[in-house]
């Protein structure tokens, strides 16, 4: 592929944005153009971006976003550049990459955190648990906080916190049409930067709310938990083992949560042994009682279970997927979780293709359930199951065999599934209108008809803007 800038984009245009924005711009010809073009997920590492642009603050963004528009370029951006589907990246187009923006300050007092638009869950768990808090984040901790608060977030509190999304009290948002406003529930918006003389209010129950944020007043917790995390011998399956602790505890009121974590398949990577994952963000005696039917079930390999800081349950499992490797998940809600279905998931993950195909069965409930459908554009709080399908792997032939088999987890569960599935877990484009459902899609039309009407942000589980709403 050329390692040049392409002709529509001249030198001299270039040195025009190099000029307006204090970050880095980088470009085929510089050195660290290699690096700065990857993104986590290597199943996508063969786009080549034109530009990408390494913002230091919110100016920077503006002008990225006009530069962008003015010479018609496709826009991504990047926070902890995860996106399963690629949205991190693209050809011939701009990256708007936001990995400087990074940092976190703690009000302790007030129990918030004032979170940059590119920091990762470290970045914010390094912080809070200075002052023994946390809040909702991602389950590995390079993990991008802002696009995973957009999806909804789901993770190790969400039973006594709510979804990260649920968390989100404010933002500052750059506009498609480089307007800077701020959003929250007690302000609505009101325009920061480039603001028009006529000033059209940004709605925040539309803007913002119905896409993330519910307002709580403090939007982080304590943090003692108790992890579940061991492997297992045959002929004990962990779907059946933990998919059933899961079905057991739901509408368990406490924060307790279970989670079966099916990994490291049998005759591909130490056959003797599976996953599950519990944790309680309880009392720590109480959590004891609940991960004792774990130890009583089957003679684990190895025993994880005890009492650990929030930090090290978040950065657990973080060897295991690591940037570069190639990546793809599907998701779907499940309206029951019945003796055959776990017994179907069981088979097809000792069929898995790799030691990385995981099968995720999350207990729902608790704070995730306490929030009104109407408040976000997190569909379905009353459902009590969530499958969520995980595949890595490093060498490049083996994307299909991984591929297929993720799928055919999914299409295993269809009779159960309600037809919605979690954004952030989906690995295929132009899936957001059966993931929202028909009412929210609507919702979400109808703002990307006001403030987004030429879909300058694309590069997402994208909202088409239409006519007729």
């Amino acid at each position: 592929m050329s390692q040049t800038i392409p002709s529509v984009l001249g030198e001299a245009t270039v040195q025009e944005l190099r000029e307006a924005v204090r970050g880095e711009i980088v470009t085929p010809a510089d050195s660290g153009y290699a690096e700065a073009s990857r993104i986590w997920n290597g199943a996508h590492d063969g786009r080549r971006p034109a530009l990408v642009v390494r913002c230091t603050g919110a100016a920077d963004v503006i002008a990225a976003v006009g530069f962008a528009r003015s010479n018609d370029l496709t826009i991504a951006v990047r926070g902890g550049g995860h996106s399963i589907a690629g949205f991190s990246t693209n050809d011939n187009g701009i990256v708007i990459d936001l990995s400087l923006m990074n940092g976190v300050h703690v009000d302790a007092s007030a129990r918030r955190a004032n979170v940059g638009a590119g920091a990762v869950w470290a970045d914010v768990d390094h912080e809070t648990q200075a002052h023994g808090l946390a809040t909702t984040g991602g389950l590995v901790s390079s993990t991008g906080v802002a696009g995973f608060t957009l999806g909804g977030g789901i993770g190790w509190l969400m039973r006594k916190c709510g979804l990260a999304c649920d968390n989100l009290v404010g933002a500052d948002v750059v506009m498609a049409d480089g307007r800077f406003v701020h959003a929250s529930e007690s302000e609505k918006c009101r325009p920061v930067l480039g603001a028009p003389r006529r000033r059209r209010q940004l709605r925040h129950r539309d803007a913002v709310r119905v896409r993330a944020s519910c307002g709580r007043s403090d939007c982080l917790c304590g943090a003692d938990l108790l992890l579940g995390g061991r492997r297992r011998r045959p002929p004990s399956p962990v779907p059946g083992v933990g998919a059933g602790c899961v079905r057991r505890h739901h509408g368990d009121p406490q924060p307790h949560d279970c989670t079966a974590a099916a990994g490291d398949p049998g005759g591909v990577a130490r056959p003797e042994g599976r996953r599950v994952h519990r944790t309680s963000a309880g009392p720590v005696e109480e959590g004891d009682g609940h991960v004792r039917e774990f130890r009583d079930a089957a003679e684990p390999v190895a025993d994880l279970l005890g009492p650990m800081p929030y930090t090290v349950i978040q950065t657990l499992i973080d060897p295991l997927w690591p940037k570069g490797i190639h990546a793809y998940f599907k998701a779907t809600n499940l309206a029951r979780l019945d003796d055959e279905l776990i017994d179907r998931l069981g088979e097809l993950h000792r069929e898995a293709p790799g030691p990385l195909c995981e099968i995720h069965v999350h207990q729902m409930g608790g704070a995730f359930a306490r929030v009104g459908d109407g408040d976000t554009a997190f569909v379905e709080r009353a459902m009590p199951f969530l499958l969520n399908v995980v595949t890595g792997w490093h060498d490049p032939d083996a994307a299909d065999t991984h591929v297929d088999w993720t799928r055919a987890v999914i299409d295993a569960a269809s009779d159960a599934s309600t037809g919605r599935a979690y954004v952030n877990y989906l690995g295929d484009a132009d899936a957001a209108r059966s993931s929202y459902g028909d009412e929210t899609y609507k919702r979400l039309v109808a703002l990307k008809n006001e403030y987004d009407p030429t879909n300058v942000f694309r590069l997402n589980q994208n909202i088409e803007p239409q006519s007729g709403f």
